[in-house]
């Protein structure tokens, strides 16, 4: 994000090739084991399924795959809490890094949604019947299934499946990136940040001499610029901004970092240095900017290291590139993944990004449109991510980036269109998503310099959402 830059990126393969995730062989059926199945909604045209399977042997399991068919005419949406591949109308659900391991007696789950009326058939649970069939999949009776909407109303809408970590933030919230270094954007102290952001990401933690090690504290040109800022006043600044009810994060990289954590033992040294830095200035939590590539597994492991050390409160952001969210195999989209039952929200920058397919996989969308912005955004939501977990990166007008600045009332149309299904172009998504998380803007100090036009017009506008 420091500094701006223009970047023209060729076209990606299509993203149907990559959903398929390979597994390996899992261990033999375990004695006890079943796999039931409810639809927990239905509209007519399609529903969202979820299986539960339940230990009930006296090992743990370690590993899973469930296989079902569907019927001719049904086809599969978006899923969770799961990997997917697909042969036909067979489809096999494997878990995830998070939930392979199901104790005797516990439960785990995974979801999805699906269009057509059929329901699943052919169950196998690691290569052997799921057990005891399945119950009725009839709707819980508090929420019976709307009729099917005329074709001129949204898509039905796709709810997040499990309660995300808040960390105290609103359902929908607005995040700005504050400059810990002076440019040509106006310098502020961090308690001069304006009301209306939710989320303030301090731009930004930088490498020490141990890899994956980091290092914080004021920048001394910024410093000069205030007439004087020191660590002491930045920290007071984070317990006055906290005390408005705001969360205050540390971002690492930006465009010219190099963290690099590459290995367990960076790994080790990642989360014991951003502990140490969250408990010295009072931070939140963490934000993953790293735009010159991550290892998803070793940073995987240094995030899980670090909640666990700080705790489930732990705030953890990341704001990757656009092309760092095209194929969810590559690093940034399967750390996203890897760490989805602990990750807060993904804001990616949807701006110095050329053209890019959307998840429609059907044209490159030019960058500073609703289209282009809602098509992105799709990717991530039709490919595991839930909606609480996706924001809108935008610019926050002249000056901020080299490519893709838009009016802010754009912004709020894409974030109309996947909430509710109005104020689209001409894509349109295949349902709506009224738990979108809201929107980022690079950055609080750009748009102080532009008259904070992007905080006074999202801002309100987010407190509409559904």
């Amino acid at each position: 994000m420091k500094p701006a830059r223009s970047l023209v990126l060729s076209l990606v393969a299509a993203l149907a090739a990559t959903l398929g995730a390979a597994w390996v062989a899992l261990p033999a059926y375990a004695a006890g084991a079943t796999a039931s199945f409810v639809k927990t909604a239905d509209w007519g045209s399609g529903w969202e399924g979820k299986y539960t399977i339940t230990n009930g042997g006296s090992s743990t399991i370690n590993g899973w795959s469930l296989a079902f068919d569907l019927p001719s005419g049904t086809t599969l949406g978006s899923y969770w809490d799961a990997l997917l591949s697909s042969a036909g109308q067979r489809h096999t659900f494997t878990n995830r890094s998070w939930n392979g391991a199901i104790a005797p007696g516990a439960s785990v789950s995974f979801g999805f949604l699906a269009s057509g009326s059929g329901s699943p058939g052919g169950c196998q649970l690691n290569g052997a019947s799921c057990g005891g069939g399945t119950p009725p999949t009839t709707p819980p009776p508090t929420t019976p299934p709307p009729t099917t909407p005329p074709p001129t109303t949204p898509p039905p809408t796709t709810p997040p499946p499990t309660d995300p970590p808040t960390g105290g933030l609103p359902k929908h919230l607005l995040t700005g990136y504050w400059h810990n270094f002076d440019n040509p954007a106006v310098e502020l102290r961090l308690r001069d940040v304006p009301a209306e952001y939710d989320l303030v990401a301090v731009a930004f933690a930088e490498a020490a001499a141990t890899p994956g090690a980091l290092t914080f504290g004021v920048d001394p040109g910024l410093a000069t610029a205030l007439g004087g800022y020191t660590d002491a006043d930045f920290t007071a600044d984070v317990r006055t901004l906290r005390s408005r009810g705001k969360r205050v994060i540390l971002s690492v990289g930006g465009e010219t970092g190099r963290v690099a954590v590459n290995n367990a033992a960076s790994a080790t040294a990642f989360a014991d240095t951003a502990a140490a830095l969250i408990a010295r200035y009072g931070f939140d939590g963490i934000d993953i900017d790293l735009e010159n590539g991550l290892n998803p597994t070793y940073m995987a492991q240094a995030l899980r290291a670090l909640r666990a050390t700080v705790g489930s409160g732990l705030i953890i952001a990341m704001a990757p590139q656009t092309i760092d969210m095209q194929n969810p195999a590559s690093g940034y989209f399967k750390l996203a993944l890897d760490i989805k039952d602990i990750l807060t929200v993904v804001n990616t920058q949807y701006y110095n990004s050329g053209a890019m397919l959307g998840c429609d996989q059907n044209a490159a969308y030019g960058q500073g449109t609703v289209n282009f912005i809602v098509a992105l955004a799709c990717l991530q939501l039709e490919a595991g991510l839930r909606p609480d977990q996706v924001g809108l990166g935008l610019p926050a007008g002249a000056g901020a980036a080299g490519g893709g600045i838009v009016a802010p009332s754009v912004v709020n149309a894409a974030l109309d269109c996947l909430a509710r299904g109005t104020n689209c172009g001409s894509f349109r998504p295949p349902r709506t998503y009224p738990g979108i998380r809201g929107a980022m803007t690079w950055s609080v100090n750009w748009d102080v310099s532009n008259g904070n036009g992007f905080a006074n017009t999202v801002g309100p506008h987010l407190d509409t959402l559904p």
